[in-house]
């Protein structure tokens, strides 16, 4: 599923990037934590079908609102 209308060569370059980013420390990191959340919460029997841990506030919230920076928009988002 496209989200994004991309000639062939621009999709393919944009694929190159993602993956370089997804692999840094920092993002695998993220990604471990948040299995590891997952998996535990699973466990005890929680619901977070629909839910994303953010790993600010430290709890699990809607992709909706961990996606789009509870509304404000990622663009302006600091970096740490």
């Amino acid at each position: 599923m496209r989200k994004q209308k991309l000639s062939i060569k621009a999709a393919k370059d944009k694929a190159k990037r993602d993956k370089a980013f997804a692999m840094t420390p920092s993002r695998r990191a993220k990604k471990a934590e948040n299995q590891r959340k997952r998996r535990a919460a699973k466990k005890k029997g929680r619901n977070i079908k629909g839910k994303d841990y953010d790993h600010k506030k430290k709890k699990f919230v809607t992709v909706k609102k961990n996606r789009g920076n509870y509304g404000k928009g990622t663009k302006k988002e600091k970096k740490r």
